[in-house]
């Protein structure tokens, strides 16, 4: 299933983040793709905040950061640096995909063979002050599901 959104401003964003972080559960996977700028990261920051983690930040530079709430565990994966999906298995990643975190992957596309078959995956294009398009598409039941119920 492939569901696209218009986003004209930092407020609509936060409503999709919150939107889908109602819809989500241990164990899932969310693949981020877009240029950068584009927003993956206060996408991710306003979805964690939905689920009660506050202070969200950027882990370019540690690859993964993990956030643990109440509700959900969130290991959040930055593959900006990293130069395929060997990379990524060389610093662990298979101990993630044991279904106890749901993962937040942005820069998917440059460890895209890594990505699970079921997933959803979501393209944001645009940067700067102009509206973004913003694609929900789904691999799998259990993600079909969760894009038709989003709303805005």
């Amino acid at each position: 299933m492939n569901r696209s959104f218009i986003i004209k401003n930092e407020r609509e964003m936060q409503g999709l983040a919150s939107s889908l972080a109602n819809t989500v559960s241990n164990g899932m996977f969310i693949a981020l793709f877009g240029d950068m700028g584009a927003g993956k990261t206060t996408f991710i920051r306003y979805f964690a905040a939905e689920l009660g983690i506050d202070s969200v930040a950027s882990p370019t530079f540690t690859v993964v950061r993990n956030y643990v709430s109440d509700s959900i565990n969130i290991a959040h994966f930055d593959c900006y640096r990293l130069s395929g999906a060997d990379e990524l298995y060389a610093l662990g990643f298979e101990d993630y995909l044991d279904g106890e975190s749901l993962i937040a992957m942005e820069w998917s596309e440059n460890c895209f063979d890594a990505l699970p078959e079921q997933r959803l995956e979501i393209h944001i294009n645009g940067s700067g002050c102009d509206p973004r398009e913003v694609a929900l598409i789904s691999y799998g039941c259990e993600y079909d599901a969760i894009v038709d119920g989003i709303e805005l």
